[in-house]
């Protein structure tokens, strides 16, 4: 039943009360978690508090500060981070580059009016073809990877005048329609079947795969307008390809007449110690989407990036593809220059690679000492996935870690690979902890 004005006031009030407070007394501190306690269940859905490791028994953990690799719960308690939002968190919570530029921002203009000219949206998209390889140049903004990835399967369609896609088997690339249906986890899309027609699934990895399915595909009579992936699959679990196959996707795209679309959203702005994924192989795609680390970790912001000559269809027509509302808005595209300058500036990519390695060679002895329950390390930079026997096992270890204030990645039923993607401002030290951490939980389970 709606309530009245004077009872939204009233909670609208209490709830800016604690988000304009200097410091949360105590009362405030179990307040805040009580009361999400209630809302989740009656408002967002219960389901969503019992997938998190923060929450059993009825007790739950709520964040509430942030900043650098830490993130602080309601009481003040530090966590060290190494979940990093799937991704988003490269930069760290808050870097002050990105906060300052983000702020400056607000201090004159949020959003835009849609019709006149939003000069941060190309300055932005400048900076965007300056840093991607070969001759990439055209951006189109949006908010999320999954709406990225929208744009450029349609776009491919747009620029080829062809039909299907050829994806790979636990590809994903996102989970509204399009790019689900271009996701190759069957989790996610056996609920929603039939999804859009068109897509084939192949094994990663396998470049003779995509250009069996291509032939086939060609021989029937249809028409392929382009292969999507990843240059590592993350939420796939870490698996990285041969070192040939993205070059051999691109001379097969070559021959074919197919644009190669390659999803940054996790991999790109250097978290696998390259600048991007596909600079590990030198291969130019047609198409890039980013997304997750290119807000800085501040600002929700994505963006499908192509070459000059698939950009005619959005010359007749600039709203073809679709119409973003918030897409490329002055504050998000703020957080987006200013992450690119820290990224460059602080050269991010060389820092990832060097703390990355050093994190993975270690992960591989502690590995080497618990291998019937560890049975793989693997990964680039600041990706890195550990495989156990099984997702009951991982998870155990998931929660082993919470317990020591460590927020790893892993849920009941997807935890056989625990993603570790940390901020490039982790320390030694907490590195370090991290790795006792692991050692300890695997010592704690035996």
């Amino acid at each position: 039943m709606r309530a009245s004005y004077d009872a939204v006031k009233q909670e609208a009030e209490r709830v800016l009360g604690y988000i304009e407070a200097d410091r949360l007394d105590p009362e405030t501190q179990e307040r805040i978690v009580k009361d999400s306690l209630e809302n989740f269940p009656l408002y967002v859905t219960e389901a969503i508090l019992k997938s998190r490791k923060s929450y059993a028994d009825d007790v739950g953990v709520a964040e509430w500060e942030d900043e650098g690799a830490i993130f602080r719960d309601t009481k003040g308690n530090e966590y060290i981070d190494c979940l990093g939002g799937y991704g988003v968190y490269l930069l760290g919570h808050r870097h002050p580059r990105v906060l300052k530029a983000v702020k400056s921002q607000l201090d004159h203009q949020a959003l835009h009016s849609q019709e006149l000219i939003d000069p941060l949206r190309g300055y932005l998209s400048k900076l965007v073809a300056m840093i991607t390889p070969g001759d990439l140049q055209h951006s189109y903004l949006v908010n999320a990877g999954t709406e990225a990835n929208e744009m450029a399967l349609k776009l491919a369609r747009l620029a080829t005048g062809k039909t299907w896609f050829i994806s790979t088997e636990k590809g994903f690339h996102g989970k509204t329609m399009g790019s689900l249906s271009a996701t190759g986890k069957g989790l996610y899309r056996k609920p929603y079947l039939p999804l859009v027609p068109g897509f084939q699934h192949v094994p990663y990895g396998n470049a003779d795969a995509v250009e069996q399915a291509i032939y086939q595909l060609i021989q029937t009579g249809e028409s392929v307008a382009g292969v999507i992936v990843e240059p590592i699959q993350g939420e796939g679990g870490v698996n990285i390809p041969p070192d040939d196959y993205l070059p051999r996707l691109r001379e097969i795209c070559d021959r074919y007449e197919c644009l190669l679309i390659v999803d940054e959203v996790q991999t790109g702005m250097g978290r696998t110690g390259k600048l991007f994924g596909v600079d590990h192989s030198g291969v130019v795609p047609d198409i890039m989407t980013l997304g997750k680390a290119f807000g800085g970790g501040v600002a929700p912001i994505a963006a499908m990036v192509t070459k000059h000559r698939y950009w005619d269809k959005m010359e007749e027509n600039p709203f073809i593809l679709g119409s973003s509302t918030f897409g490329g808005n002055p504050m998000s595209a703020a957080a987006a220059i200013a992450a690119i300058h820290t990224v460059v500036a602080e050269d991010v990519p060389g820092i990832v690679a060097t703390k990355g390695a050093y994190f993975l060679n270690e992960l591989k002895t502690i590995q080497s000492r618990h291998q019937d329950k560890m049975v793989d390390v693997r990964g680039r930079g600041f990706l890195i996935g550990m495989e156990f026997r099984d997702d009951a096992l991982g998870y155990e270890v998931a929660k082993a870690l919470f317990r020591r204030r460590i927020l790893v990645g892993g849920t009941l039923n997807n935890s056989r690979v625990i993603r570790i993607e940390p901020p490039y401002c982790i320390s030694e030290e907490q590195i370090n902890a991290v790795l006792d951490g692991v050692n300890s939980a695997l010592k704690e389970l035996s």
